[in-house]
């Protein structure tokens, strides 16, 4: 099955919670607790599937944004503040 480099990439200090679509696109997320910032994976995922990825901040809060890009092109960014800010990115289904 084809299959489309994907780089995930939250930027930030301190740490956060990152989830995000894994290696293959199969299964459930993988989580990541308390992931030191700034932090980035890049993966491949087969054709068909759509990249995601989210951070949570902790109850000390702060600011971070991720990133996600396919094939070296961002397509989408987001932004989490605040005391257990939420930001998520995705993409549209590899083609």
């Amino acid at each position: 099955m084809p299959t489309a480099e994907v780089t995930y990439v939250v930027t930030g200090r301190g740490t956060a919670e990152i989830t995000y679509r894994p290696e293959g696109g199969t299964g459930a997320a993988t989580v990541v607790r308390e992931a030191a910032l700034p932090w980035r994976k890049s993966i491949r995922l087969p054709v068909g599937k759509s990249p995601t990825v989210a951070v949570v901040l902790g109850e000390s809060g702060g600011r971070a944004a991720c990133t996600v890009a396919v094939r070296g092109e961002h397509v989408q960014r987001a932004t989490a503040t605040g005391s257990y800010g939420r930001a998520t990115c995705g993409g549209e289904r590899l083609g």
